[in-house]
């Protein structure tokens, strides 16, 4: 599953990354579910951007008529305007068709989630990472970030600052680079 909800107050990372490359997403997604042997996927999509719900469509099917999808099912479900939904397990229980209510755990998606079967949730980020990983390697990925937190990270940038918007940087970063430097 993909969860493309982004409920909190002032984010907007994942709706430019889905206006401006989905299929970046659908590759990610595909190459997600490879890996696991997975043969249905959900994009799980905030109420609020029901308006790129076509773009991702024509996206999947676009990918599906090049052959890239013959492993995998995408669908896409949109969210319910709640924002608990956000959270994985009320997200799965949204995408069944239930109220939006938190589960308790154990157990783990991963062991039994939607309909009961294993499932993994990511947000949109961290799935269009998943391309370029794997095109660049392992060791290209382990090498941007800190010991402890690899890669980079984007940040929603808005209010009273000079240029608000989506601001990609390396983890690690000083919070003053993209505050006073960028935005």
């Amino acid at each position: 599953i993909c969860n493309a909800d982004e409920g909190e107050v002032g984010t907007f990372k994942d709706r430019y990354l889905l206006e401006n490359d989905p299929f970046t997403l659908i590759e990610g997604i595909a190459i997600a579910a490879y890996a696991i042997g997975a043969n249905q996927g959900y994009i799980y999509l905030r109420s609020e951007y029901h308006y790129l719900l076509d773009l991702l469509m024509n996206a999947i099917a676009q990918a599906r008529e090049e052959g890239f999808l013959k492993h995998i099912d995408i669908d896409i479900r949109e969210g319910v305007g709640a924002y608990i939904c956000g959270e994985e397990s009320a997200l799965m229980d949204s995408i069944e068709g239930k109220r939006g209510e938190v589960r308790y755990r154990p157990p783990f998606p991963p062991t039994k989630g939607l309909w009961q079967e294993p499932t993994i949730i990511n947000n949109v980020e961290t799935l269009m990472n998943i391309p370029q990983i794997i095109l660049n390697g392992a060791h290209w990925f382990n090498q941007i970030g800190t010991e402890r937190s690899k890669g980079t990270k984007l940040f929603s940038v808005n209010g009273d600052v000079e240029r608000p918007g989506v601001y990609e940087l390396v983890l690690g970063s000083q919070l003053r680079e993209l505050v006073m430097d960028l935005a």
